[in-house]
């Protein structure tokens, strides 16, 4: 991880180059500058952590990294590719199979099984994606976070905990690049947010997913080999 440069040999998963947002006033005055010349790059496997202030544009960074939203200026570069210059419809491939985001709530959808929750994300696959690999590959990951017993279970019937372990398997299901969290130990307590935070560590090993985590928690941080403070629109290195 850099945040201004990477070594030419080591290609970029993720790059934000001159990126900046802004929102326009509500009482139509000057625009708000939310981001500004913000610059980072990623490597595969790669974990940062981001922390900041309330209002600071840490979900906003991380909704442009997911290609949730565009930047105002600058550029942001997925393997190499603009993701300013994709189809909508190429962006929702990107989301769905390269691309997993882990939110502070769970969004499990309440009617269906654990199971059914993980392999929710492979259903735009083509059709021989859908069956018995999908649904190995989602008993195996629910297997590593505690889960095996779980599978027919309702979300209702799971822990906080549980029910983000689950959330982190979803993200997983389909192989993704880049992990993006975004506050997912937020609603939980601390012993259940101390175990997530190690979960993600573990599998951003594991799975060789790059991971970026953003957290209100300077201990969770601290866990993570990069850290990175947002505050008045910039990123700074902590360590």
């Amino acid at each position: 991880m850099n945040n201004s440069q990477t070594l030419e040999t080591t290609p970029p998963l993720l790059a934000l180059r001159h990126v900046s947002k802004n929102y326009g006033a509500p009482d139509g005055g000057a625009p708000v500058t939310v981001l500004a010349d913000i610059n980072l790059q990623l490597t595969v496997g790669e974990a940062i952590a981001i922390v900041g202030p309330s209002g600071s544009g840490k979900s906003t960074l991380l909704s442009l990294m997911g290609a949730l939203d565009q930047p105002s200026a600058g550029q942001v570069q997925l393997n190499g590719r603009d993701l300013q210059a994709m189809q909508e419809a190429e962006l929702a491939r990107v989301r769905n199979r390269e691309l997993g985001f882990i939110f502070q709530l769970h969004h499990l959808l309440p009617q269906c099984t654990i199971l059914e929750n993980v392999l929710i994300p492979t259903l735009t696959a083509p059709a021989e994606l859908q069956t018995v690999a999908a649904r190995n590959r989602a008993a195996q990951l629910l297997e590593r976070v505690g889960l095996k017993d779980r599978l027919q279970h309702r979300p209702g019937q799971l822990s906080g905990g549980e029910c983000q372990r689950v959330a982190v398997v979803r993200a997983l299901i389909n192989q993704p690049h880049l992990l993006l969290a975004d506050e997912p130990t937020g609603s939980l307590d601390h012993a259940s947010a101390i175990n997530l935070g190690q979960l993600l560590l573990d599998l951003n090993h594991e799975e060789h997913v790059a991971l970026v985590l953003v957290t209100h928690s300077r201990e969770l941080a601290a866990r993570l080999p990069h850290v990175l403070e947002l505050c008045d629109g910039m990123l700074q290195t902590r360590n």
